[in-house]
């Protein structure tokens, strides 16, 4: 069996006696990378374990919308240059956030000062972002601390206070503390909290991207090009987003390219994927048992046609946005939800991101909500570093808040899918509601400032 450990440490944990910590961390999503990099940053030693065989195993194309909650976790983690390097090459989510009918008429549009809460710094902003991208530029300067091609089996507590993680290749990892990091059908939670549980919501998402060109910003409604939007027809729901580069790949390299490379990017790797890659996200989303929807195994143009059917009464902008994707980037993907826990006996095996609270995509609230966990136990983890904390009692203060903010999102999300799929009654109520909004600011404001609150009341 071959190991994969760091020499002994010392195993006292106790405030004022530090002691080097070794942190094994299993899944190299944004949570885990995030987290990585800001213990990288605070000279803390640790090792992420990621199943992928290679860095550009995940060609996940979607964009992520991060919120200034996220924004907030990586201006933290990251070194200045990874930073910078962010927020050039993040597009802008558009201006504002409107609800809208499936004839294009305006219910309310809420205004920009309301959805940014009138902060325009970078890092309590909000950025459209690239999945591959953001990996790419996460996974910068850890090099010797990823492991790839390292599928995770089960872990090991020992009576010392070590943890030994075991691999599908026979390998092992010892360290002081595992962290899940592992999504939404993590093996870590599988067997630290077998009761924990993912259940499905009876929705269904299918989503697809437009590209931006000058041939179909002529066309596009100005609405739909501007920022992300709602669409409430009489039985389904759209999303929609833009992203738009905020700089010229020629810019970011004049002004970057330098710094990238210092730190082991190819700038010209990371960029190549932001040409022509400016497009409008769209995302439907409808019940599972709805008699069009078959099967799970449908792709590209039987979704399309799919879609196309249950809204062939709609705005002829809005089924054209469908027609004229490409099929390609066209997928389904299923609602699931995790149920609350209880708070549990702390011990030195935790979890992040969607390996404890995963929530459905509505509302755009699980990455960013992993990367605040990241931010958090980065934080608690310094403390002990420094010999200010313990270790147990320092994870624990990490589960006490995270179990909080986590399940309320979790609580938002399934809100925000439920209102995707309601009722037409329901519908119709809500259309009324959102067009009261839409002329009385101060209704407008007390809902909205709510809706997108980051629940940092609740830590």
């Amino acid at each position: 069996m071959t190991q994969l450990s760091m020499p002994p440490f010392n195993v006292s944990r106790n405030a004022g006696m530090a002691s080097p910590l070794h942190i094994l961390i299993i899944g190299g999503g944004i949570g885990g990378l995030c987290l990585a990099q800001g213990l990288k940053q605070a000279g803390i030693s640790v090792a992420v374990y990621e199943r992928d065989r290679t860095p550009t195993a995940r060609e996940q194309g979607y964009r992520i919308h991060i919120d200034p909650t996220g924004s907030r976790s990586l201006h933290e983690c990251l070194p200045p240059v990874l930073w910078n390097a962010f927020v050039a090459t993040a597009g802008n989510p558009g201006t504002g956030f409107g609800f809208l009918t499936e004839r294009l008429r305006k219910l309310v549009i809420v205004e920009d000062e309301i959805f940014t809460g009138g902060v325009y710094d970078p890092a309590e902003g909000h950025h459209a972002v690239s999945r591959l991208t953001l990996r790419q530029i996460l996974l910068a300067g850890l090099e010797d601390m990823v492991i790839f091609d390292k599928e995770f089996v089960r872990f090991e507590q020992s009576p010392d206070g070590k943890i030994t993680a075991f691999f599908s290749d026979g390998s092992t990892a010892i360290g002081d503390l595992l962290i899940g990091a592992d999504g939404a059908n993590s093996r870590v939670r599988r067997q630290f909290l077998p009761h924990a549980e993912r259940v499905d919501t009876g929705a269904v998402g299918i989503g697809g991207k437009l590209e931006l060109t000058d041939r179909t910003r002529t066309w596009l409604p100005d609405r739909i090009k501007r920022g992300m939007n709602v669409v409430l027809g009489p039985r389904h729901f759209l999303f929609t987003a833009v992203f738009q580069r905020r700089l010229k790949q020629s810019d970011i390299l004049l002004h970057l390219g330098d710094d990238i490379r210092a730190v082991g990017l190819n700038p010209e790797e990371l960029l190549q994927n932001l040409e022509n890659r400016d497009y409008i996200l769209w995302a439907f989303i409808t019940r599972r048992d709805n008699p069009f929807f078959v099967s799970d195994n449908l792709r590209g143009d039987a979704l399309q046609g799919l879609v196309n059917r249950m809204i062939n009464h709609w705005h002829p902008d809005l089924r054209r946005i469908v027609t004229e994707t490409d099929p390609s980037t066209i997928q389904a993907f299923p609602f699931r939800t995790s149920i609350p826990v209880k708070p549990w006996k702390t011990t030195n095996v935790t979890l992040i991101g969607d390996a404890i609270h995963s929530m459905t995509p509505a509302g755009g609230i699980g990455a960013n909500t992993a990367l605040r966990d990241a931010c958090l136990i980065c934080g608690q983890l310094i403390s002990v570093n420094r010999g200010e904390s313990a270790l147990l009692p320092a994870i624990e203060g990490y589960e006490t808040q995270m179990l909080k903010y986590g399940f309320a999102a979790v609580k938002d999300s399934l809100r925000n899918t439920k209102q995707a799929i309601a009722n037409q009654a329901a519908r119709l109520a809500g259309k009324s509601f959102l067009k009261l909004c839409g002329v009385l600011p101060p209704l407008r404001r007390a809902v909205f400032n709510e809706r997108w609150s980051d629940h940092s009341d609740l830590s």
